[in-house]
């Protein structure tokens, strides 16, 4: 029972889409229907501003922690540790196919570094850093992403592996499963990169009446 409560608390604060929520409620339009198409962060940047952006950031990083901590409370000292790492894997789950909003969600960006750090903050820094190099780089927000959520899994990998008993098994397989799943979700940037036609990030400025961005 704590285990499937745990999914269930996951799965139903990950499919609360901060950016879906903000974007219909306040600026009246659906962040799907503009820019990226994408219901996370960066689109809520694109076409709303840097402002909205944050606020749809802190917002799926905070419901990642609170689910996770939630879980681990259910688990209690024999159970706590996996039924938080269930928690953060259904979030994340939610997150990308949210019940509320027709299973059409974000690509897991915030939450899968709420989960890198909720596993092991080292972990966290490594993407953390990677993620802010290649952006410097390229300002190009999904090969960002991309190579952050590799460098989740090598990370999870040379801890477990170098520092035994920093990262649990079910900690492990988390991190590697947030990785992939990231990458996955990412695909058709992938494909845009291979074909150099993938996009620099640039933030809205202001609103416009048609929610296009303007640079």
């Amino acid at each position: 029972m704590k285990y499937v409560l745990a999914v269930l608390i996951g799965y139903l604060l990950g499919s609360i889409n901060v950016s879906v929520i903000v974007s219909n409620y306040i600026y009246k339009r659906d962040v799907r229907r503009f820019g990226s198409h994408n219901a996370g962060a960066t689109n809520m940047a694109r076409v709303f501003g840097l402002g909205a952006g944050v606020i749809v950031l802190i917002g799926d990083v905070s419901k990642t922690i609170i689910a996770m901590l939630i879980a681990k409370l259910i688990g209690g000292a024999e159970a706590g540790n996996l039924c938080m790492v269930i928690a953060g894997g259904a979030c994340i789950i939610g997150h990308t196919f949210p019940v509320y909003f027709k299973f059409k969600g974000g690509k897991g960006v915030a939450v899968g570094a709420a989960l890198a750090f909720m596993i092991d903050w080292r972990v966290f820094l490594i993407a953390a850093a990677v993620f802010a190099i290649v952006f410097a780089i390229t300002r190009i927000v999904s090969a960002s992403s991309i190579t952050a959520a590799f460098s989740d899994i090598i990370g999870c990998l040379l801890f477990f592996f170098l520092d035994k008993g920093s990262i649990t098994v079910p900690e492990l397989i988390l991190g590697i499963f947030v990785g992939v799943l990231v990458i996955a979700l990412h695909h058709q940037n992938i494909k845009r990169l291979i074909r150099h036609e993938e996009k620099k990030f640039v933030p809205k400025k202001r609103n416009t009446e048609n929610g296009e961005e303007q640079k």
